[in-house]
């Protein structure tokens, strides 16, 4: 077990220095989270949308569910992907346990509700704005969408990124389905549960900050959007 000074001390070189397994792992990270927010962005945004402008029966029970869903358990979300994906399950000749693909795919179960429940909040609002003039123009349900999702453009950007916040931190349901497997499937947030229960702290913290610093850089771009939004607003 090193000491605290130490094993910062250790850290900052292995940052510094770009560590080939530190930055292996960090990579890796991003693709399975970016994937997996844009899957997540192509099926909840167009769900948000719909939901947002339509009218039918069950709506305020399907908003409900849609709520509900954005605090889905991680584990339950991989132990339901795991009995997909395993061999004797419906999908499991496919061979995707314990790969990335797995990974991407229970990222993608637990954003896409988030993504689909801010996004369908963000357009109603601007839906409940625009709504005469959509009408005097007399303007499809599509049309209306696509007015809407440009329109909210920044603030839909805003909510894609707190859905690849939530994503990159994740880790109850990656080491599920993905197995921490070095060198295949070990993410900065499994790897950092990893190392800190070896005692390699150097390399735990060294994941840790670079994690933090990816935290700090989503925040500060979903702040820069949203003064952009109302900046746009007020020309």
């Amino acid at each position: 077990m090193q000491s605290i000074g130490e094993a910062f001390s250790v850290a900052l070189h292995l940052v510094a220095t770009g560590d080939a397994d530190l930055f292996e792992i960090v990579l890796l990270s991003l693709h399975v989270s970016l994937s997996a927010t844009l899957l997540a962005g192509l099926l909840g945004l167009p769900v948000g949308a719909l939901v947002a402008v339509a009218r039918f029966p069950g709506r305020g029970a399907l908003l409900v569910v849609m709520n509900a869903l954005m605090g889905l358990p991680p584990v339950v979300v991989g132990l339901l992907v795991y009995l997909y994906l395993s061999r004797s399950g419906p999908l499991g000749f496919l061979g995707l346990l314990y790969t990335p693909t797995a990974m991407i795919i229970a990222q993608t179960i637990l954003i896409a509700p988030i993504i689909a429940a801010l996004s369908r909040q963000v357009l109603e609002d601007l839906h409940a704005e625009y709504a005469e003039q959509f009408r005097s123009l007399c303007l499809s349900r599509r049309q209306t969408v696509l007015a809407l999702l440009w329109d909210g453009r920044y603030s839909l950007l805003t909510v894609g990124l707190a859905g690849f916040g939530r994503a990159v931190a994740e880790v109850g349901a990656v080491i599920i389905v993905g197995g921490n497997i070095d060198h295949l499937t070990r993410v900065m947030t499994t790897a950092i549960a990893l190392e800190t229960s070896k005692g390699n702290l150097a390399l735990a913290l060294a994941l840790g900050l670079l994690l933090l610093v990816i935290a700090l850089g989503v925040n500060a771009a979903v702040q820069t959007l949203r003064m952009s939004a109302r900046r746009q607003a007020y020309v």
